[in-house]
């Protein structure tokens, strides 16, 4: 069964300097104000497009690499992912790198490594950012 999540932004003026604000409609936990200097420069309490990717590119890895790991027989004590999404003003979105470091009894850290290439390639979150360059980093707890 297909689902579907909403978010509404809202924006007032130009570019430069205006300002907005995005909703997270479907789960209703939060709006948050944007403007372009949070996005282009210092964040200063507001938050961006690229900031919100990289929410859900973290989310979604973590869930993929889990997810293959417990069908594997080797569920994970814990997944942490850090995404880094790089926006550059007059290009777009340049690049994003995801950081994972796994903590799974019973595997070696290259075992874990191959998982979270796999998770990098399917998870569904990375095959929609397809178009963009995405590189991985991976450490492993034993």
């Amino acid at each position: 069964m297909a689902t579907t999540r909403t978010a509404k932004a809202h924006w007032e003026g130009s570019l430069m300097e205006g300002a907005g604000q995005v909703a997270l409609e479907s789960s209703g936990v939060g709006t948050y104000d944007v403007t372009w200097a949070s996005r282009a420069n210092d964040a200063n309490g507001k938050t961006s497009p690229e900031e919100l990717i990289a929410a859900a590119h973290s989310t979604c890895f973590s869930m993929a690499l889990s997810h293959a790991l417990a069908g594997a027989g080797h569920a994970p004590t814990s997944i942490d992912t850090q995404a880094d999404v790089t926006f550059q003003p007059g290009e777009g979105i340049t690049g994003i790198k995801l950081s994972v470091n796994g903590n799974v009894p019973g595997i070696t850290a290259d075992e874990f490594a191959e998982y979270a290439e796999g998770a990098k390639k399917n998870c569904p979150v990375s095959q929609a950012l397809s178009a963009v360059p995405i590189t991985l980093d991976v450490t492993f707890t034993a």
